[in-house]
Formats: structure tokens, C-alpha cells, sequence
């Protein structure tokens, strides 16, 4: 079931990238009305420039900080499970359980959240996430049992799970065709920002004594959420949620602060109206989901699949378990183990950042090649590097290096794809009528995976071996390649209600540039 078109990158409509730079075409349905008379004006391109993009950009990193709480929690908790081991006296399935439970539990929230986003707002749930992971936290700092830290562990799931579900969805909505791929990456770049911050907060309180180093290390990831009542008062609801809810004076409202011209927000707000028609004579949105069309299925098969394969290759596995792995390789030390992971975790942060910037000049599809190739390779040359270890065959050092080098290299080619762009995809390939229902079962896929693997890696590399673990994680990562190829469209520079159209052909476009996109592109002299 191949998607039309699929093997098309559709262009940024001529706006600017996030870094300023033009791409060669412009859509004319992104032209601004006072620039259709002249085309060396639509030769020149349409910028969304000015206070309305510094305005956007600021909503979307506002409303992307819940993202710090989950990398942070990941983060941490890969040097915190050494000492809660420690202190509490854990056993190993202990310790399975208790890292790979918050991924099991964050789907609940994510499949509570697209609910609650429908009903109280996109912009309240941020606040309630928040709320709900603070709780959560508290009760982990302060646990004197592994019964009481599981409990305030959960709890912290669900807060991350609403989190998860709403940012993306929030941020697709209020961000303007051209940019959305770079503004809807900001949650990733967050949670990789999280995963450092984690790693550092590991080595900086290490040296505390055992029964309080780990407490310490778990109520610093507090601080971030405590900002989210500082972001609830500046960053405005999404246009989108107010019409479906019949504000369509507010949703104006919004949208003249999100685009640079009045006539613009009305072009927007007309098509968000045409598009909420049809939510409102169909409520039943998980029958929809449930019994899809065609057209649904294979937004479903391109949303969902890659968002299991963004965890299937094993990235929280080496985040979680980082210093599992270093230890395999041959480092000894603490000290050594913890410095290793913030190398990996400063890889993870500093390319998702080249990510951001190619996300909407290069397209989703290419970043989507580049990343799952790349990954392959580094899960294969790691399992190769373990392996002949443990046969004697490579040198202790050579070993070290290549496991480092490896690691951050997965991390680096993960930061530059699949993980922003699984994001990016899932909150923007949906009609509204279904998005934010779509994205929160597309994010309970994804913690699924990522608890199966989390709660599984220990047991499995205890039948397999370490090597034999991420053989299993390398080939996974080569079915990922066969599946961006065939399923994944080319989302870049269309509107949210435009990319309907890419799943709905009959399969036979292959590579073929749709009517739609020929009839709206202008090459640029």
C-alpha cells in the first residue's frame, strides 16, 4: 500500500527557513494578496517575518518546555538507578520496572490528553501536564520505599503523556505552512535538552552521599515545570480549538498575531472553518479511528509507523541504559561512566539543532533517509564492536572508543531524523477532526515501544548478550528504511489542510509531482 506522491519533496512555499535560507519555488496559495499582481514579487519570495514569527517561535518554545520534563527524567534516571539501587536495595526486575514503567504509563496520558485538549483547550492541558508531573516528582523525591518511588513514577508518567500528546498538536496549529517543521521540532530539541540536563545533574551530584544524591537529582527536575504558569498567561489558544469550539471572533483574534496581514488570518481562518465542518457533523472521531477509510488507514500506517520506529531501534534503551553499555565496553569507573553519558547526551542536543534548521529547506523525507540509514549502520558497527570483545579479538581501548564514537553516532543520526520529524509528521498529516486523537494513539504507540524496550533490554541482553541486543536493534533499523520509503509522504510547505491530499490517490503516483502541487509552484529566477 504505497502513498502517492510519496516520493515528492514538496517545498517550503518559498518562505525562508529557519536559518533565512530560500528555497526555489513558491506557492501561490501562500502568496500574500498585495504581492499576486507583480511575479517578481512571488519571484522574491513570501517571508514570515517580523513580530508575528518572532511571536510564533516564542508560543512554540513556550509550549515545548513540558518536553525538558520527559528527557530529564530519562536522563537521570540512567545514573540515578545506580544509587537507588544502592539505597533502596532493588533488585533487577526492580530496575526494569521502574525505568521502563513511565513509558508504559505516559500512553495513558497521551491517549487521556487528546480527550482532555479537545475539551478543556490545547493550551490548559499544557498547564494541567505540568501540574500532574510536579506531583509526581514531589512524591519521588521524598519516597523512602521502591512501593512509594513506583507510585510518584507513574504519577509522573501521566503528566509527561499529556505533555507529549498536546506540544506538537498545539504548535502545528498555530504555526504557518513554511515553518511548521521547524517550530514543530522544538519538543524534541527539548527532550534531547532534558536528556543533558539529566546526564549533567548525575555527575554534578554524584559525589552526595547514597541515600541523597539520588533525591536530589530526581526534585531539580521540578524547576522546568514551575515556569509553565509563566507560559499559561503569555502564549494564546490555538486558532484551530476556538473554531471547533464556535469562538471564531477569538480565533481571528489569535491568527492577526500569528500572520503578518489581515488578509492572510482570513485566508487561514476560512480554511480552519471549511475544515471544521466536518468535525462538527462527525463526532464520532474513534470510529473514525477505528474503522478508517483508505485515506485514514494510510495516514495511520505513515503516523503510527513512525512512531514506532522511532523507540523500535532502541534510543531509550542507550539512554536509559548508556552506562550499562560503557561498562560492557570496558570503562570501570563511575566517575568515567557518567562523563561518557553527557557526551552522548551534548551529540543529541547539539544535532537536533541541525535538524530544526533543515526540517523545512531539506524536507521530512530526506532527514527521514539520512536518519534511519544512519542508524543501521551505528547499531550494526556497535553490536560488531561488543561482539568481538567478548571473543578477545579487539583491544580493550579500541573497544572504548568505538562503543563512544558509535553511541553518539546513533544519538547524532536519531537527533538529525527521526526524532524531530516524528513529531513533525504526527501532528500535521491529520484532518483536524482527527488530530488530536490520532496523535495521542500515535504517542501511546510510540511509549508502548518505548516501555517494551526499556523494561526488556536487561533480560534480553542477559539471553543474548549485549551484541546480540542491538544485532536485534540494527535490524529493526533497516525494516525503518523499507518503511520511510514506501509509507512516508512529503509533507513540507503544504498547510495543515492540504496534506489530506497526499493520501488521496490510489497508489499509483509513485514519484509523480501531483496537479495540486504543479498548478500552485513558480519557479524563482
Amino acid at each position: 500500500m504505497g502513498i502517492p506522491g510519496a516520493g515528492v519533496a514538496a517545498n517550503s512555499g518559498g518562505m525562508r527557513g529557519f536559518l533565512g535560507r530560500k528555497s526555489r519555488y513558491v506557492r501561490m496559495d501562500d502568496v500574500l494578496p498585495q504581492e499576486q499582481e507583480g511575479m517578481e514579487a512571488a519571484a522574491a519570495g513570501v517571508h514570515v517575518h517580523g513580530g508575528a514569527r518572532r511571536y510564533v517561535f516564542f508560543c512554540s518554545v513556550f509550549a515545548s518546555l513540558n518536553h525538558i520534563l520527559l528527557g530529564y527524567d530519562v536522563g537521570v534516571m540512567s545514573g540515578c538507578i545506580i544509587f537507588i539501587q544502592k539505597d533502596l536495595h532493588i533488585n533487577e526486575v526492580q530496575q526494569e520496572v521502574l525505568v521502563g514503567c513511565l513509558s508504559f504509563i505516559s500512553l495513558l496520558g497521551s491517549l487521556a490528553g487528546g480527550r482532555t485538549s479537545d475539551a478543556i483547550g490545547r493550551k490548559w492541558t499544557i498547564g494541567l501536564a505540568a501540574a500532574i508531573f510536579q506531583a509526581g516528582a514531589a512524591v519521588m523525591t521524598l519516597a523512602s520505599s521502591f512501593t512509594v518511588l513506583m507510585a510518584g513514577r507513574l504519577l509522573a508518567g501521566i503528566g509527561i503523556g499529556f505533555g507529549l500528546m498536546v506540544a506538537p498538536v498545539y504548535i502545528s496549529e498555530i504555526s504557518p505552512a513554511a515553518m511548521r517543521g521547524s517550530f514543530a521540532s522544538f519538543p524534541e530539541i527539548f527532550i534531547s535538552l532534558g536528556i543533558l540536563l539529566g546526564y549533567v545533574s548525575n555527575l554534578a551530584f554524584a559525589g552526595l552521599p547514597d541515600h541523597i544524591n539520588w533525591r536530589v537529582m530526581l526534585a531539580a527536575g521540578i524547576l522546568p515545570s514551575i515556569s509553565i504558569a509563566f507560559v499559561l498567561m503569555v502564549i494564546p489558544e490555538s486558532p484551530r480549538w476556538l473554531v471547533m469550539q464556535g469562538r471564531t471572533g477569538d480565533a481571528r483574534a489569535v491568527l492577526l498575531k500569528v500572520t503578518e496581514t489581515g488578509e492572510e488570518a482570513e485566508e487561514r481562518l476560512t480554511e480552519i472553518v471549511e475544515s471544521a465542518r466536518a468535525t462538527v457533523a462527525d463526532k464520532a472521531v474513534w470510529r473514525e479511528l477505528m474503522r478508517p477509510s483508505p485515506v485514514t488507514r494510510r495516514m495511520l500506517v505513515a503516523g503510527l509507523g513512525v512512531m514506532f520506529f522511532q523507540q523500535a531501534t532502541g534510543i531509550d534503551a542507550l539512554v536509559y541504559y548508556s552506562p550499562t553499555i560503557f561498562r560492557d565496553a570496558g570503562i570501570a569507573s563511575e566517575g568515567q561512566l557518567l562523563a561518557a553519558t553527557v557526551a552522548v547526551g551534548l551529540s543529541k542536543t547539539v544535532f537536533i539543532v541541525v535538524a530544526i534548521a533543515l526540517v523545512d529547506h531539506v524536507g521530512r523525507k530526506p532527514l527521514l533517509y539520512v536518519s534511519t540509514i544512519g542508524i543501521t549502520a551505528c547499531l550494526a558497527t556497535l553490536a560488531a564492536t561488543l561482539s568481538l570483545l567478548a571473543r578477545g579479538v579487539l583491544p580493550g581501548a579500541v573497544a572504548i572508543a568505538l562503543a563512544i564514537l558509535t553511541v553518539c553516532g546513533f544519538v547524532t543520526f536519531f537527533s538529525v531524523g527521526i526524532g524531530p520529524v516524528n513529531m513533525v509528521l504526527s501532528s500535521e498529516i491529520y484532518p483536524l477532526r482527527l488530530r488530536a486523537q490520532a496523535v495521542a494513539i500515535g504517542l501511546a504507540v510510540n511509549r508502548l515501544t518505548s516501555g517494551a524496550v526499556a523494561m526488556s533490554f536487561l533480560s534480553i541482553c542477559r539471553a543474548l548478550s549485549v551484541a546480540g541486543a542491538f544485532t536485534v536493534f540494527a535490524a529493526i533499523s533497516a525494516v525503518s528504511v523499507v518503511f520511510v520509503h514506501r509509507f512516508v509522504p512529503e509533507t513540507s510547505g503544504k498547510s495543515l489542510e492540504q496534506i489530506e491530499s497526499l493520501f488521496g490517490g490510489d497508489g499509483g503516483g509513485g514519484g509523480e509531482v501531483e496537479l495540486g502541487d504543479g498548478e500552485h509552484l513558480v519557479h524563482k529566477r
